[in-house]
């Protein structure tokens, strides 16, 4: 979005009577959250309702990912060193995914194969000098020599893959600058902040491929990238909303992998420019808000919107996507992501994978939101399964609220759990033991919550029938020519 004082200033003026009834209901207690936000978050919330939801005026695809992908500079206490990592003469890397999509599915689904591509990322750290925000950048930039200054600020083991949010087919790492280097600020460790291709031109898997590109670039890198060889022990997956799908996409990747291994007894390996590598997995996977479920189908979508800004399915019935250059696609499918057979797969919608056993620590942070169904169920599964679970629940707070609501009391909070948690798996990683709490708006005070059995009722079969009823309903829309995409957020 256009973020100068004129467009602002545009955006806002018309709403003027709006923010002051929202104002004053929240004042004097009439609204239905006053006892749980503050005024500021009020505002911000109902603003974005108001900005996204229902009676808001549909954009098409192309605008709206030109807009949310702009890079805005680099501002700010922020390391960045842009990378663009050559394709592996091989093609082993990609045949592999594509083997697993077959294996892990039901055969019926549709899915087209994406090329391989030179691998886009920046390099973000912590940096404690910011420069002159007046001062031209200079055109001859060297990304290794801004590689260099970061790596003299780190001071921990932490390295987090880092997957941006925008329900695949939004934002970009440039956007991402603030929270990376938030976190690596919090860790004391650097962020490889991945530019995967985006959905609708590029639909599943080639958000995938590129994700478990930079995972094996991270471990073995090529000629080209500015790293050494980071060890898998001290490789954090981390990521928001969508970035969520991508970091559960990638960990079930590797565990298919795991389990197709025909030796037991050692990693499987993959031809990786030019040599035959192992494939580890990482010391654990940190997420906000993630998104597990692509179908948008378990009840919490409907019944928690009272905490949350993302429109629900029942408020955009109607809404359509204006056509443009990338959407309706050619030939058209049903969700802008991957086609209507495919919503199911467990790579596609990861709350689908019937196991996790095996997997390192999963860290889950979110509010009482509307993703809050899908990641309880996943997070109780784990933990039956013997893996290690953090959960953090922030009372009446909505989705990825922490990168959103920077004043808020919970957003610190937010920070450093998630940051305790990624320097705890890399430093100490066997003694990251299964806890859950949930945190209190406005007090902050914490209680236990009971993670193996006490997030939610709903039973793995339960939230099975309900993803089918998900795509159901997507699939029954695109037969009727209606837009089923068109249900996602738009910014």
């Amino acid at each position: 979005m256009d973020a100068t004082p004129s467009a602002m200033l545009k955006l806002l003026v018309p709403k003027v009577p709006f923010m002051l009834k929202t104002a004053l209901l929240h004042s004097i207690g009439q609204s239905e959250t006053s006892s749980k936000w503050d005024l500021r978050t009020t505002l911000t919330i109902n603003i974005l309702r108001d900005m996204i939801g229902p009676n808001s005026e549909p954009s098409p695809i192309s605008k709206i990912q030109k807009l949310t992908t702009k890079d805005p500079g680099i501002k700010g206490n922020v390391w960045v060193s842009k990378v663009k990592l050559d394709v592996p003469e091989e093609d082993d890397v990609r045949q592999l995914l594509f083997k697993a999509i077959d294996d892990m599915g039901t055969g019926e689904e549709q899915w087209t194969k994406p090329e391989s591509r030179p691998l886009e990322a920046e390099w973000n750290g912590y940096r404690a000098q910011a420069p002159d925000p007046k001062a031209p950048q200079p055109a001859d930039r060297d990304e290794k020599v801004e590689y260099a200054g970061l790596m003299k600020e780190v001071t921990s083991k932490v390295t987090v893959l880092y997957f941006h949010g925008g329900a695949m087919y939004l934002l970009d790492p440039a956007t991402y600058r603030p929270t990376t280097s938030r976190i690596a600020e919090e860790t004391g460790g650097r962020v490889f902040n991945v530019r995967y291709r985006l959905a609708p031109s590029n639909p599943f898997p080639a958000a995938l491929l590129d994700c478990f590109t930079a995972y094996l670039s991270l471990l073995y890198p090529p000629p080209s990238a500015p790293h050494d060889a980071v060890p898998a022990n001290e490789i954090v997956f981390g990521g928001d909303s969508a970035g969520g799908t991508c970091c559960t996409a990638l960990l079930q990747l590797l565990l298919q992998v795991h389990r197709s291994n025909p030796n037991p007894n050692s990693l499987p390996t993959v031809n990786f420019h030019g040599k035959s590598v192992e494939i580890p997995l990482p010391a654990g996977l940190a997420m906000t808000s993630p998104w597990l479920d692509i179908t948008r189908g378990l009840p919490s979508i409907e019944e928690l919107v009272k905490y949350d800004y993302l429109p629900p399915p029942s408020q955009t019935e109607a809404r359509e996507f204006p056509a443009c250059s990338m959407w309706p696609a050619s030939p058209p499918r049903a969700d802008l992501y991957c086609e209507g057979s495919a919503l199911l797969h467990p790579l596609v919608s990861p709350l689908a994978a019937p196991s996790w056993e095996g997997a390192p620590p999963l860290f889950f942070s979110l509010g009482q939101e509307m993703l809050r169904d899908e990641d309880a169920v996943l997070a109780q599964r784990a933990v039956r399964q013997g893996v290690k679970v953090v959960w953090r629940e922030f009372e009446a707070m909505p989705h990825c609220f922490a990168m959103l609501l920077e004043n808020n009391p919970g957003a610190p909070v937010h920070h450093a759990e998630f940051a305790k948690f990624c320097r705890e798996a890399v430093e100490s990683g066997e003694s990251v033991e299964t806890n859950g709490e949930f945190i209190k708006a406005k007090t902050l005070e914490r209680s236990a919550a009971d993670v193996k059995s006490g997030l939610t009722e709903l039973t793995d079969e339960d939230a099975l029938q309900y993803m089918k009823k998900g795509q159901q309903r997507i699939e029954a829309k695109f037969r009727k020519g209606q837009d089923p995409a068109a249900e996602r957020p738009m910014l």
